[in-house]
């Protein structure tokens, strides 16, 4: 791809983001939002290879479906209050639109079937762009809303997100796709708190981002497409190895470990909301995307393959030194013991 073509891209995606979290009228989030999916179309399609065309079709159809959505249930709630603002959607119609617009943005069940295919179609990089930039737009939305959403709506969806996030990625062996169903479950935990916690589905969002871009960095570097390729990824780089298996029982939720803060977070707001029934399923399960963590780890460091060399390390390699990852792998391991600070800041 041509190198201006990708800073004008990557450009118009950090404006594009900008607009849609700083505006309160309707047709600038609106306009936000058109300019992020004008701007991922390239880069999904960089490859010029027929699932990448497929995954840009795929990605262009459900986007443009939910960008008319969030425009004809602002001009629904417009049309009967007179008001344009974002934080003043009273109208149900339109509230029950904006929440099928937004779960089909971010690619919430039962409207998740787009997110894993064109994840699988695009490169790693623009997957972690989908999995991360191009989340932040809609959720905004969904939090300067939230006081006017149906709480029963969005739990349900909470609910089914996790349920069908861990369970589809239970028999995933390309690393995409079970990162776009970790995605969808995290979704999950995101949503049910939205209502009544705002600042928690914020954090609960940035570690999120930490760890998954730990994860597709560490991936990019080893070339790990699928589970078999990174049973032989061990003997290059062990210390990288360690690091991704690491973050993903981070992701997975592990005590030591950043990611058990969010959902023990979660799980204690939900309490005080006296929805204990509610964080009792969703905390059963998160068991299964446990699994499927638990499952990539053991491929990336537990399994050894067949070698024909005595050394165990592939010693002649040359060395890759990666500031950047290495930095958000020990933000993605280590937070737990400031999780008081974290609280106070969000």
């Amino acid at each position: 791809m041509n190198p201006h073509a990708k800073l004008i891209c990557t450009l118009s995606l950090i404006m594009g983001s900008s607009i849609t979290i700083s505006s309160n009228h309707w047709i600038l989030a609106w306009t936000g939002l058109e300019i992020n999916t004008l701007a991922i179309i390239p880069l999904i399609s960089k490859s010029h290879h027929p699932r990448a065309i497929e995954a840009t079709i795929k990605y262009f159809l459900t986007q443009s479906t939910a960008s008319a959505l969030i425009l004809f249930s602002s001009l629904t709630n417009a049309w009967s209050t007179g008001q344009w603002d974002i934080t003043q959607l009273n109208h149900p119609t339109s509230c029950l639109l904006l929440t099928m617009a937004i779960a089909i943005k971010l690619g919430l069940v039962p409207f998740h079937f787009w997110f894993p295919e064109v994840l699988q179609g695009s490169s790693m990089i623009t997957a972690l762009l989908l999995s991360t930039l191009m989340k932040l737009p809609p959720i905004t939305l969904l939090l300067m809303s939230s006081q006017s959403l149906n709480p029963t709506l969005l739990t349900t969806l909470a609910i089914l997100s996790a349920l069908v996030g861990g369970w589809m990625g239970l028999n995933q062996t390309q690393t995409r796709k079970i990162l776009a169903f970790s995605s969808i479950s995290h979704l999950g935990w995101m949503i049910i708190v939205i209502i009544y916690n705002p600042h928690l589905t914020l954090l609960t969002f940035a570690l999120y981002t930490v760890m998954t871009t730990t994860v597709f960095l560490s991936l990019t570097q080893i070339k790990v497409l699928k589970l078999s390729t990174m049973l032989i990824s061990w003997t290059k780089t062990p210390m990288l190895n360690a690091t991704v298996m690491l973050t993903l029982l981070s992701l997975a939720g592990l005590p030591p470990l950043t990611g058990f803060m969010p959902k023990w977070l979660i799980i204690q707001e939900l309490t005080k909301q006296e929805m204990t029934p509610t964080a009792t399923i969703i905390a059963l399960l998160s068991l299964l995307s446990l699994f499927f963590y638990l499952r990539l780890a053991y491929h990336s460091t537990i399994t050894l393959p067949p070698n024909s060399s005595n050394h165990m390390k592939l010693w002649r390699t040359n060395k890759m030194l990666n500031t950047p990852t290495a930095i958000l792998s020990t933000l993605s391991t280590s937070l737990l013991p400031l999780s008081p600070l974290m609280i106070t800041m969000f």
